[in-house]
């Protein structure tokens, strides 16, 4: 494989979201690492029916992450990836928290499955060749970077190593994985710098305040004039003595009744 034949794709939110699936993203690797396959052939590989790989297949083909290739038998189509890489750029999906979500899982998934892979290795390493055995395995390094820049070019340099290994003319070549994880030692965030302060425009000097004019005298108050005095009450004439009531004439007896007649 030549460098211009290793092609990758730059994953937006929505393929995000449909690579972040346990079954779509170990689907995508089996292409990628085995080559091209059917639905039936992967659900074999991954322990999985077919019904499955297919519904999840056209998923991941609906954003572009794999192709049919057009030379299955029949209706056995052949699949294989569309790309033999994808990257993405998390700070892309800061304002779309459905993608950080998704990221987030399919990124620790990735991690579970390259520490299976490690130990398959690991189960499998006394049967090859002590060369290779020494010349696999793990290790790990700390660097200094000055900044997030410096970390970038780090795998820029990284990755060009790489590509040196893409191809060979060998027949007996064999393909390696090489896992990248950089991550910082203290993982408490860096202060991010402030931005400098602007400088603010000299105050103007304040204007001498003009002289008021003096304030006119006031004219003398009026001194008020004495209430005149009010009239007295009138007395009042004295009440008149009730008269005593006269005397009334007793009641008169009234006539007995009279008893009705017997009714004829």
């Amino acid at each position: 494989m030549s460098d211009s034949d290793y092609t990758g794709m730059h994953l937006d939110e929505r393929a995000v979201r449909v690579l972040a699936h346990p079954l779509r993203s170990r689907l995508l690797g089996a292409l990628r690492l085995h080559g091209p396959a059917t639905a039936t052939e992967l659900a074999d590989r991954l322990g999985t029916n077919t019904g499955a790989t297919s519904y999840h297949l056209r998923a991941l083909e609906g954003v572009g992450l794999v192709i049919d290739t057009d030379e299955g038998l029949g209706r056995r189509r052949l699949w294989r990836a569309s790309t033999d890489f994808h990257s993405w750029t998390e700070s892309d999906f800061a304002d779309d928290e459905d993608a950080r979500t998704a990221l987030g899982w399919l990124q620790r998934d990735w991690v579970r499955q390259l520490a299976g892979r490690a130990e398959r290795w690991l189960d499998a390493a006394d049967a090859w060749p002590a060369d290779w055995v020494d010349a696999m395995g793990l290790s790990d390094s700390v660097v200094l970077v000055d900044d997030a820049a410096a970390a970038e070019r780090l795998r820029a340099e990284l990755g060009a190593v790489l590509d040196r290994y893409r191809s060979s003319e060998n027949p007996e070549a064999r393909r390696i994985h090489v896992h990248q994880f950089l991550s910082p030692i203290d993982l408490e965030p860096p202060h991010e710098p402030q931005p400098p302060h602007e400088p603010q425009p000299p105050h103007e000097p304040q204007r001498p305040r003009e002289p008021q004019p003096p304030h006119e005298p006031q004219p003398p108050h009026e001194p008020q004039r004495p209430r005149e005095p009010q009239p007295l009450h009138e007395p009042q004439p004295p009440h008149e003595p009730q008269r005593p009531r006269e005397p009334q004439p007793p009641h008169e007896p009234q006539p007995p009744h009279e008893p009705q007649r017997p009714r004829e």
